[in-house]
């Protein structure tokens, strides 16, 4: 792609996101024509190419479930540097972070009364296990979370009972019904002992009608007793509401066994593209290497690790010289303690960095993009959609600056200011297999997935061009 007549075109259709003539928007910080052109041709290409596939294909095939601090996560991270390497990545390295993980066990409940019938539950992450032979109890039967909370805790119901939580989860594009419903997951078991439950269950905090149970990080207040916490799966909560419907106060015994406190290593995997004359200043593009210790971790996060290192590798093999660092990072222990993203805020929290983003919502197309930066640089946010309006991507009429970049890079947003990127997944499929054993590769659309390398490719490359910083933020 070349020629003044295409670069024109692209700065007509800057303009034109803009609302204004391409003489006014002259005046206001701009992409030069031949970043915004070559922005375009990375965006081509990685819809073409296959390396997004290729790496979610191989991560997963050949490592699998990777639970932070185990014999699969030191497999992924050696995996992480030899697809650097293969990739002609600069500066690969993988920094150790020390943790102590939660690891589980076997569990599983069943009703015993009124019938007996099996049920399919997860344990949640950093559940204490039940004592020897389990715990068997009546259920209390709570609507929702709100309805736990508003129990008074003095002569509660909930006392020497099983605490169920009968919560549904709402699908959504973009994830707000996980937002809503997170809480009981987070913080149910300890509202539940407050109130003298001796076990916590919830309804799986997913959209799938599968008889599969979702796990998830939960959350003790310290100053409460510690008790044993599942998920059931969406079928078998329904048993336990028509059992309520009915009148019935069901019996349940729970067995959970898991390991807490274990000494473990994990890593922060990061390799770059260097930068010229602006190399300091850094545009991350990350994912987490981790995942939950059932299925695959193909949408979460492999398909995010293969969507930002190939993006990466698009700007590499295109011979492109970017003026900032594009700087992949997959963090490690997203899922259970944010340990990788809190430590490299302490190890870079000097180093300027133009931009934070993160892909840690699955593989579902791209459909939005937001950006959150300061006041001067927000006109670029309109040509960087023009780039990526082929794609499907649009800027929102209202919101455009309130962007999440996600999960580890909010973490950095918010500790050091550092401005963020969010482009918004279509996310209404992936609560379906979210944290459970059916987050398998078969799960990933290669055309969406190549979709948003595209998006990550084209992005990534006009934030380390643009003519000004993107931050800092403003204080918050």
């Amino acid at each position: 792609m070349s020629g003044g007549p295409r670069r024109r075109q692209l700065l007509a259709a800057a303009c034109a996101w803009v609302g204004a003539p391409q003489g006014v928007y002259a005046q206001a910080p701009a992409f030069a024509a031949a970043d915004l052109e070559a922005a375009a041709q990375l965006r081509d290409q990685a819809l073409r190419d296959g390396e997004a596939w290729r790496l979610v294909e191989s991560l997963t095939t050949e490592v699998g479930a990777r639970p932070a601090g185990s014999a699969a996560d030191a497999r992924a991270r050696d995996w992480a540097l030899a697809q650097f390497a293969r990739l002609n990545l600069a500066e690969a390295r993988a920094e150790p972070l020390p943790l102590r993980v939660w690891r589980r066990g076997p569990s599983g409940a069943r009703l015993v009364a009124p019938a007996e019938q099996p049920l399919v539950v997860a344990a949640l992450g950093n559940s204490v296990g039940t004592p020897a032979g389990g715990v068997r109890a009546e259920v209390a039967w709570y609507a929702d979370y709100a309805a736990l909370r508003a129990d008074p805790v003095e002569g509660s119901r909930a006392r020497g009972r099983i605490v169920y939580v009968d919560q549904a989860m709402e699908r959504t594009r973009d994830g707000r019904g996980y937002g809503a419903a997170v809480g009981m997951r987070l913080g149910g078991a300890s509202e539940a002992a407050r109130r003298g439950a001796v076990a916590y269950a919830m309804r799986s905090l997913g959209t799938s009608r599968n008889r599969i149970a979702h796990t998830g990080a939960m959350q003790y207040d310290l100053a409460q007793p510690r008790i044993p916490a599942i998920a059931l799966s969406v079928p078998d909560a329904d048993l336990l509401a028509r059992l309520h419907a009915r009148g019935t106060a069901p019996v349940m015994h729970v067995e959970v066994a898991a390991a807490e406190n274990v000494d473990a290593t994990t890593h922060n995997l990061i390799a770059e593209v260097p930068g010229t004359d602006l190399a300091r200043e850094i545009v991350l593009i990350g994912a987490h290497l981790d995942s939950w210790d059932v299925g695959q971790g193909a949408l979460d996060d492999g398909a995010g690790v293969a969507i930002v290192t190939a993006a990466a590798a698009s700007i590499r093999a295109a011979g492109l010289r970017p003026r900032r660092t594009v700087r992949v990072v997959l963090f490690g222990n997203e899922e259970n303690g944010f340990d990788g993203a809190r430590a490299y805020a302490d190890r870079y929290r000097d180093a300027p960095h133009q931009l934070v983003g993160e892909s840690d919502f699955g593989a579902g197309r791209v459909w939005r993009l937001r950006g959150r930066w300061a006041a001067a640089a927000q006109p670029l946010l309109a040509p960087m959609a023009a780039v990526l309006a082929p794609l499907g991507v649009a800027l929102p009429e209202t919101g455009a600056h309130e962007g999440n970049p996600g999960p580890d890079a909010g973490v950095l947003m918010r500790r050091h200011r550092w401005p963020g990127i969010e482009l918004s997944q279509d996310g209404s499929a992936y609560f379906d297999v979210h944290h459970t054993e059916n987050d398998t590769l078969d799960k990933v659309d290669p055309a969406a997935l190549a979709q948003n390398a595209a998006c990550w490719a084209a992005m990534a490359w006009l934030a380390a061009q643009s003519p000004v910083p993107f931050g800092p933020l403003p204080p918050a």
